[in-house]
């Protein structure tokens, strides 16, 4: 089994050995204290805590999901954006699957990222200034798009993005509305708390075959069930403007969407700027910085 691991720090959270293993989570979930003033509220920041997720019913209005809502659907239609390496199209249908840097591409989604309604939720459950680890939008059109297996994101971006410890936390903003029966995103509850280290090796370039359909780094069957065995599975719907803020290690995923209702999402990450990634701990060479940031300047 080959190291990649260059750092100087103890990996906290081995992975892409051998063999699969389960790990008690060593990180706090919320880095601050209940009673933090913020976005969220006491209830919100409990509720984070608990489950590893919690939702907000209505964070944009109507007028500010139709600007958002456009400004995706020009970015899909333009040429120059299809073309770019950020773009993401689906392994079938070669339609726009994701569009990856959206706060630096757009100024409209730019401004979202520095809402502070969504910036100062962040802080509120990080505990320190943050930054944009990671946007993009997520497109789902109807008839055929497919889904996002199993995964815990901080599983990528420790193994491959150098990520030292569990201190990031993502927003997903839904632009279209959200059904049971259109991909929705899945999370199992309470899986936040442990670290399922995944088998295998990482691939070089990995990134450009797993933003399309991930293989390294998803978890067993077994896995799956076992986390799901105390809390089940939550099935997350709301109409557009509704967000959903999950810790970085949440197991979930989504199905295809082979209904007529598109779901489209911006999904953007925050990491403090206490945990600032470094080299790999468990890849060959960094994911391109579109994927994972090397700027760690706050979000002001």
């Amino acid at each position: 089994m080959t190291t990649y691991n260059h750092r100087r720090t103890t990996d906290s959270y081995p992975t892409r050995g051998t063999t699969e293993a389960m790990m008690p989570r060593r990180d706090p979930v919320v880095w601050s204290t209940p009673d933090t003033p913020g976005p969220l509220g006491r209830a919100g920041l409990l509720d984070f805590e608990r489950t590893g997720f919690t939702t907000v019913d209505t964070l944009l209005g109507p007028d500010e999901v139709a600007l958002y809502r456009a400004e995706l659907d020009r970015l899909v239609r333009d040429p120059a954006i299809r073309s770019d390496e950020r773009a993401v199209v689906e392994p079938t249908s070669h339609d726009i699957r994701s569009v990856f840097e959206v706060h630096r591409i757009s100024e409209v989604f730019a401004s979202l990222v520095r809402d502070e309604r969504v910036v100062g939720a962040a802080r509120q459950i990080l505990g320190s200034d943050v930054y944009v680890h990671q946007s993009r939008i997520n497109v789902k059109p109807g008839f055929g798009a497919s889904g996002f297996y199993w995964h815990s994101d901080f599983e990528t971006w420790h193994a491959e993005d150098g990520l030292p410890r569990m201190r990031a936390v993502s927003v997903s903003i839904a632009l279209t509305d959200n059904h049971a029966t259109n991909g929705s995103l899945m999370i199992i509850p309470g899986s936040h708390r442990t670290f399922l280290s995944c088998a295998g090796e990482t691939p070089r370039d990995n990134y450009k075959k797993s933003l399309r359909m991930q293989e390294a780094g998803t978890p067993s069957n077994e896995a799956i069930t076992a986390l799901s065995e105390p809390n089940g599975i939550r099935l997350i719907t709301g109409r557009s403007g509704s967000a959903t803020w999950f810790d970085c290690n949440c197991m979930h995923g989504s199905g295809d969407n082979i209904t007529p209702y598109p779901r489209s999402n911006v999904f953007l990450v925050f990491n403090s700027v206490e945990n600032t990634a470094a080299e790999p701990f468990a890849a060959p060479a960094r994911r391109p910085a579109f994927v994972g940031a090397r700027d760690f300047t706050p979000v002001r």
